[in-house]
Order: structure tokens, then C-alpha cells, then sequence
């Protein structure tokens, strides 16, 4: 016995995680069912996540999305990874880059030939064999040339950055014309069915006019405050702030200045840290900090004092509890974006976890039976997901070695997850990085943070040593030059825009 397909599945919430639903859901469900998004003008957004990873690309591309026009409606500007300045030391510089880090030849991993080298005072720095942090250096860019076989050409790996806002704009122009109905108002009460084996589910939403919108799937966009996940069906919610103590951010945008950067920063203050997020009109800035080692005035004067060029908005102020639900799926509604968790934009994941849901969903997505092990495992799935994030964003602080604040000290001698204790030994045995379970973030984005904050294992894999040293040099050195052969070809990365997708 089967039992009967949905009909109706109602959005609530709009901004970046409602209108990135509404349109995947739209694209793949083709037609055959309601959707519904149920959005309030008079509620802002937070609409500061400017920053994505490379996973963004296949998102568009699910939705058919023409990248130059993509980039044109948002103002968008391309990223090749996220410079971190101060993070270990300092005066300490690095860049978590995207793609891959040389070239594999010999038996083991090219990082590992590389330790080896460095150990012996033969070997250039990391960024030397990464064509996106060369590239990045100078102020790059171009696409992959696909037809460029074995180069790291055909390999450039890279994401964007745009304005959130505008993205959601955009996005609902395509949503409405694939038959997404927009419902403007604000919602006031949530109606639980009472009875039946499906007692507790969401039924309805009602809105401050009176209407009432029906759905079979809910799902909660509302940002923080959870306006089904917890305010209606008390889901609970699991803190993360004993290990990511960060509880506040001030956001600001300002004219742009100096080169259009192909890259984040984020610099590390006293007491948190700050994003600047080049776009083609103007830059992004905010300062996420902790209210126990810094006051709100404080940490605007920061922010304003550090900014690239003449503020154009007076800062605003965002509270956000670092931590996840409890559970992301409850009974018909699900989570996605702020409504699901939080976790602070170090790395640029905000968007992804967009992303990740709206997939899971799509792979898990119900029929009215609301399976029990479907959810179950979509849970599993989530919570991974997040938790793996987590996890890498932990390391950034755990790894510090400034002792310039309360704040960094308690960072670095903070007891960190079972999970990213056994990375880091892993890693200072003998620079060995394992992957769990396909987690977001691979070997070489653990390796560029490690390393890029001096942490330096004891040895290296044994069997680099079957190589010779003068013949493991060369190797390297070949690679070297190649990257930067490769580098000096592509264009500028404000030349490249100006060409393909400037804005109006």
C-alpha cells in the first residue's frame, strides 16, 4: 500500500534560504505540485552571506542559471579562496585556496613530498603549488580551460561573491515564473492538527489579515527565530558557544577600493574577527566578535576603523547563538538556513548549508506517510553535515597562538570535539589528514589551515623517502614553475568581469 503524494508545500520565509527552496523545488518537482512562499515585507533579512564555496556552481547549474547573467543581476565578483590574516600569529598571512595543491606523481600524497622538503630548507612555500593562491596573489582570473588537458588551466576551481539580497531577487523572478506563489504577509499564529496519527504536524499558518495558508510540508525559513521548527513545535536547540564563543556581529557595507580581489579576507582582532567581501559596486564588511571580551561599542569602532573606503549605511548590529537544532526535520517541517542553526561565516558555508539541505530534502523528500526512517536519517545527514563544519571552523581559533587577548588564550587551550581532537593528532604524527565519511571540507583545506597556522607534524609519511631528495626536488620545482607559467596567462580579474559580466 502506498500512501498519497503531497500536495502543498508551503515556504515560510523568503530571503536567500526561501527563494534558493522555492526555485530548486521548483525546478525539479516540474509543476506537479503547490508552492508556496509566505514572506512578509514589513520582516527584514540578515542578508549579509556574500561569501560562497565552489558547491554554488552546481546549484545554478541545477537551476539552469546562465553564470555571466547570474553575475550581472547580483554584482557579483568571483573567489578563489579566503585569505586569513592574524590567525596563527600576528602579522601571520595565508590563504585557504580552492583546487588542488600540486600534482600527484609518486605513491603518496604531494603534500607529503613537500613536508620533507620544507623540513630540509628545499622547498617553497605551500601557496607556490596552488594555482588559486597564486592567482589570487595577483589579482587573477579566468574559468577552467577544459580544453587544456592535463594543466593546471583546466583545473581552476572557484566561487563567487555576490549580494545575498539581490540573489534572493533574482531568484524569485525565477521561482514566480515556474509557478511559485508568492503570499505576502505576516504570519501570527500556527494551527497543529489535533487528532489522527499525524497529531502535532503544522497544518496551517494564519496570517495578521486573517488568511490561512495550508501546506502537507512546512518549511521554516524564518531565520533565527524559528518560527515553526521551535517556536511552534519546541524542537530544542544545542549550544556551541563554549568552543565558538563569538555571539555578535556588526555589518557594514563600504565604497570600494583598490583592486577588485579575487578572494575573502578575514582578519582576526582581539576579540573576533572581521570579513571584507569584494563585490563589483562595493565591499562587505562585518566584525563578528564575543560580548564577553568586547563591548558593542567596542567592536563598531573596529569594524568602522578598518574599513577600505567611506561607509555607506550606519553598521547594524546581528545577535546569533553559535549551535544547530536539535533536530532539522520534526514531524512535517523542515529547517533550512538560520531556522536549522548557526554557524558563524568564518569559512563561507552559510549558503552551502542552504544548498546541502535543500538537497537532502529532494533526496528524502516525503510522500504523506512522513516515514519515520526517512527523517531519521535525513537528521543523521544534517547533523553531520553541520557538525563536520563545526568542527573546521574550531580549528581556525583552536590553532591561534597569540597571546595578545583573554580571548585567543582561552581559544587555544579550550578542550575542542572528540572528532577534531583526532585530526589534529592525526595531522602531528605524521601529517597524515583523513576525510571522513565525505565530508564538506577535504585534505587539502585541512592542510591549508593547519599549516597556514603552524602546526607542524613530527614526520612525514615514510614512503616519501624511497624517493631522493634531488629528485623530489625537481619534482616540486616542476610544478613551481608550472603554476606560475600558468598564472602569468590570466587575465585580471576586473578586466575579466568588466569583459563577461559587469553590472549596470
Amino acid at each position: 500500500m502506498h500512501a498519497s503524494p503531497l500536495n502543498n508545500v508551503t515556504i515560510v520565509g523568503g530571503g536567500t534560504a526561501g527563494w534558493m527552496t522555492a526555485a530548486a523545488l521548483a525546478t525539479v518537482l516540474k509543476g506537479r505540485y503547490r508552492i508556496s512562499v509566505v514572506e512578509s515585507d514589513e520582516i527584514g533579512t540578515v542578508g549579509v552571506g556574500e561569501a560562497t564555496i565552489p558547491m554554488i556552481q552546481r546549484f545554478n547549474q541545477l537551476l539552469g542559471i546562465d553564470e555571466d547573467e547570474f553575475l550581472r543581476e547580483t554584482h557579483g565578483s568571483f573567489k578563489l579562496g579566503i585569505e586569513f590574516v592574524n590567525w596563527g600569529r600576528l602579522g601571520d598571512r595565508y590563504m585557504h585556496g580552492f583546487g588542488r595543491i600540486g600534482r600527484e606523481l609518486w605513491p603518496v600524497g604531494f603534500e607529503q613530498y613537500w613536508l620533507r622538503m620544507r623540513a630540509l630548507g628545499r622547498a617553497a612555500p605551500l601557496e607556490a603549488y596552488s594555482i588559486a593562491r597564486m592567482a589570487g596573489k595577483a589579482n587573477r582570473f579566468m574559468p577552467p580551460r577544459h580544453d587544456i588537458e592535463d594543466s593546471p588551466l583546466g583545473e581552476i576551481t572557484y566561487a563567487y561573491h555576490f549580494d545575498a539580497s539581490l540573489y534572493a531577487r533574482y531568484l524569485r523572478r525565477r521561482s514566480e515564473a515556474l509557478g511559485v506563489v508568492r503570499v505576502e504577509g505576516r504570519i501570527i499564529d500556527t494551527v497543529l492538527r489535533a487528532e489522527g496519527p499525524q497529531a502535532g504536524h503544522v497544518e496551517a499558518v494564519v496570517l495578521d489579515g486573517g488568511q490561512r495558508i495550508d501546506g502537507d510540508l512546512f518549511i521554516d525559513c524564518s531565520g533565527f527565530r524559528g518560527l515553526l521548527i521551535e517556536q511552534a513545535l519546541q524542537t530544542g536547540y544545542e549550544d556551541w558557544t563554549h568552543w565558538l564563543p563569538c555571539d555578535r556581529a556588526w555589518a557594514v557595507p563600504c565604497e570600494s577600493a583598490g583592486p577588485l580581489t579575487p578572494y575573502t579576507r578575514s582578519t582576526a582582532h582581539r576579540a573576533g574577527w572581521q570579513w571584507r567581501i569584494p563585490l563589483q559596486h562595493r565591499t562587505g564588511n562585518g566584525h563578528v566578535y564575543s560580548s564577553a571580551h568586547m563591548s558593542d561599542d567596542e567592536a563598531a569602532a573596529v569594524l568602522m576603523a578598518n574599513l577600505d573606503g567611506a561607509a555607506l549605511a550606519e553598521p547594524r548590529m546581528i545577535r546569533f547563538k553559535t549551535g544547530m537544532r536539535r533536530l532539522a526535520w520534526n514531524r512535517n517541517v523542515v529547517a533550512i538556513g538560520l531556522s536549522s542553526g548557526f554557524l558563524e561565516p568564518l569559512e563561507s558555508t552559510s549558503i552551502h548549508l542552504i544548498q546541502s539541505a535543500i538537497q537532502q530534502l529532494i533526496d528524502f523528500f516525503p510522500d504523506r506517510g512522513f516515514e519515520p526512517a526517512d527523517i531519521d536519517e535525513f537528521n543523521r545527514q544534517a547533523r553531520f553535515n553541520v557538525e563536520s563544519v563545526r568542527d573546521f571552523v574550531i580549528l581556525h581559533y583552536h590553532l591561534n597562538q597569540r597571546e595578545d587577548s583573554e580571548f585567543w588564550r582561552q581559544c587555544a587551550h579550550m578542550d575542542v570535539p572528540a572528532t577534531l581532537a583526532e585530526k589534529i593528532r592525526l595531522f602531528q604524527s605524521h601529517g597524515r589528514i583523513v576525510r571522513f565519511n565525505n565530508e564538506l571540507f577535504s585534505e587539502v583545506g585541512w592542510l591549508q589551515v593547519m599549516e597556514g597556522q603552524n602546526l607542524r607534524p613530527r614526520r612525514w609519511h615514510p614512503m616519501v623517502e624511497l624517493q631522493s631528495d634531488d629528485a623530489t626536488q625537481a619534482y616540486l620545482e616542476s610544478v613551481r614553475e608550472v603554476i606560475a607559467k600558468c598564472v602569468a596567462v590570466m587575465p585580471d580579474h576586473a578586466a575579466y568581469i568588466a569583459q563577461h559580466c559587469r553590472s549596470t
